[in-house]
């Protein structure tokens, strides 16, 4: 009964906000996937810190998604929690882009998320802003066990016969998005000499890696391309094949740095919303701060390194908190800089 109720007052007052006269108007929507618990006072996911911190203290039903908006009229910022995975994300975004009640035409569109991190180029506790979105799901795959010698993965392209099979076709699959380079370019020089949080976790965390020289960096926020799938993929051998996989589909102009599930889904929903004049893709920044390494330092097993010595597997994120310290304390520079600038970011993207 208290499950009808709220259901019915969240679909009163969706009806309520659908026929208000103008629609309402926002600046910058920041995108999150996950929350734990409350949107306050718990222990906090993705969601909670912006809602906090900027604040976004209204909140808007919204039961076409995964959870309800939250929103700060005097800045006109909306934060939308998507749900985990493309699939969710790009539901989320669809519903949000489509929805009567709001004026997105000129919006600017953050995704701040945590994610993997290859010790190859970033350390944990870090951020990075993304030029180039890879799809890691859309592909043909045989078990590595059946896979012919020569082949160095059972993981193929669609409508190719061989791993990196020349040419690669991304008409139809929109495997690689490439954002506004000019836009996710400014960004990072907006926030290139933030000093990120380092810890006694996190330099025991990094001095595993002693074969990595990047990962043994203290945080810092840097320029990395993104890998979004929806497997939780992690060791030695798969982190090869995100490399691979992403120099392939950009032709070489990406490098795979942070790894993540949502950020395609998001980008396909932005593109069709865009042909459809609803947002503006053009605006679409993704920023992933890490909370974790894709890959086993020496002297451990993927297995290991994945259950950490057989713990709970949430403990192996040890730099949890930093990396979501490091998405609000990196984003809310770019986010400050639009709303304040408003007058000439709301027509001219910056960086263009």
């Amino acid at each position: 009964m208290r499950q009808f109720l709220f259901l019915l007052v969240s679909l009163l007052s969706l009806r309520a906000y659908s026929q208000s006269a103008t629609p309402i108007p926002v600046k910058v929507v920041i995108v999150t996937m996950f929350e734990i618990g409350a949107d306050t006072g718990d222990r906090p996911g993705e969601f909670q810190y912006w809602v906090e911190r900027l604040p976004l203290s209204q909140t808007i039903p919204f039961p076409q998604g995964y959870r309800n908006l939250r929103y700060n009229p005097e800045k006109q910022i909306l934060g939308i929690c998507t749900g985990m995975g493309t699939a969710r994300s790009a539901a989320s975004i669809m519903a949000l882009g489509m929805d009567p009640r709001f004026d997105l035409s000129h919006a600017y569109w953050l995704v701040a998320g945590i994610a993997g991190i290859d010790p190859q180029d970033g350390s944990a506790g870090s951020a990075a802003w993304a030029e180039w979105l890879v799809d890691g799901d859309l592909a043909h795959e045989i078990d590595p066990r059946e896979m012919p010698k020569e082949w160095s993965t059972g993981y193929l392209p669609l409508r190719r016969t061989k791993p990196y099979e020349e040419p690669a076709q991304d008409n139809d699959f929109m495997v690689a998005l490439h954002l506004n380079p000019g836009l996710a370019k400014w960004a990072y020089s907006l926030t290139k000499d933030l000093k990120l949080d380092d810890s006694e976790t996190l330099q025991k965390m990094r001095s595993a890696y002693r074969d990595y020289p990047e990962a043994q960096k203290p945080p810092r926020v840097m320029m990395g391309d993104h890998i979004a799938a929806m497997t939780f993929w992690h060791g030695k051998y798969l982190n090869d094949w995100a490399n691979d996989w992403v120099k392939y589909w950009t032709k070489g102009k990406g490098n795979f740095v942070t790894s993540a599930m949502e950020d395609t889904g998001t980008g396909q929903s932005l593109q069709w919303l865009s042909a459809a004049g609803k947002a503006d893709v053009n605006r679409y920044m993704v920023l992933r701060t890490a909370s974790n390494y894709t890959m086993q330092p020496s002297g451990v097993t993927a297995a290991q390194n994945l259950t950490h010595g057989g713990k709970e597997v949430g403990e192996r994120y040890t730099a949890y908190i930093p990396a979501l310290e490091a998405a609000y304390r990196t984003g809310i520079i770019v986010v400050d800089k639009l709303v304040t600038g408003w007058d000439g970011y709301k027509n001219t993207i910056p960086g263009n």
